[in-house]
């Protein structure tokens, strides 16, 4: 044996442990999701992707049955140079006129299989859960008091109605009204807007979101107003 191929495996355990690919080894992505947003007030569902890595030039997502359901290739600027983060929501179909059997068949629970390309030619691979877990839409109100309104609810411990026979467990909280966004722990039942942003709002009403999370990722939504007079 050769004091080169004793030192191979060291080698290789040593590029392992630096994070470098070998040819034909994949690198994960950096974040790789496929969830449920389910708004209870207009009572729509659809599927959402976030992805993560660096220099990344094409993409495809592969559902567990093996067929690929998203594809995308950089090209003109993005051709050499690359792509990183990546986020888009499916179509919200009202399941009044969609039926919620066909969405969950069009997207059945499993791993769904990330893949990618970098500039480089170095390969990305990431596997995500989609579960079919979905929360019940938070019970929510609102109090304005001179410049500062108060949004709050109900913690939510239950499935939604469309899935009832699915356990779910809460992780967080998110709050949207306008540009303003905060996303709070399962323990949070209410949150004091700014009274800086508030400033900013005109009078009249004014929209705003509570989303409860589950571990999946999915979430639901409950749509609400307030009134600056």
């Amino acid at each position: 044996m050769t004091k080169l191929t004793r030192l191979l495996p060291v080698l290789l355990l040593g590029a392992v442990a630096l994070g470098l690919a070998a040819p034909g080894w994949a690198a994960k992505f950096k974040e790789a999701r496929i969830y449920i947003e389910y708004n209870s007030s207009a009572n729509d569902l659809g599927f959402h992707v976030f992805l993560d890595a660096e220099d990344w030039e094409t993409l495809e997502i592969v559902n567990p049955a093996g067929t690929t359901i998203f594809e995308v290739e950089g090209r003109g600027g993005y051709e050499g140079l690359g792509l990183t983060e990546l986020f888009f929501e499916g179509a919200e179909p009202s399941l009044f006129e969609f039926p919620l059997e066909d969405l969950l068949t069009r997207f059945p629970e499993g791993k769904y299989k990330f893949m990618g390309v970098t500039v480089n030619g170095a390969r990305l691979s990431s596997t995500a859960m989609l579960s079919h877990a979905v929360p019940e839409g938070p019970s929510v109100s609102a109090v304005v008091d001179d410049d500062s309104v108060t949004i709050s609810w109900a913690t939510v411990d239950d499935p939604a109605a469309i899935l009832p026979d699915e356990d779910v467990t809460i992780v967080g909280y998110q709050v949207i009204v306008g540009t303003f966004q905060v996303t709070l722990p399962a323990s949070s039942t209410s949150v004091t807007v700014p009274e800086e942003y508030i400033g900013s709002l005109g009078r009249g009403e004014h929209p705003f979101e509570v989303l409860a999370i589950e571990a999946s990722g999915n979430q639901s939504i409950t749509e609400g107003i307030f009134e600056i007079e």
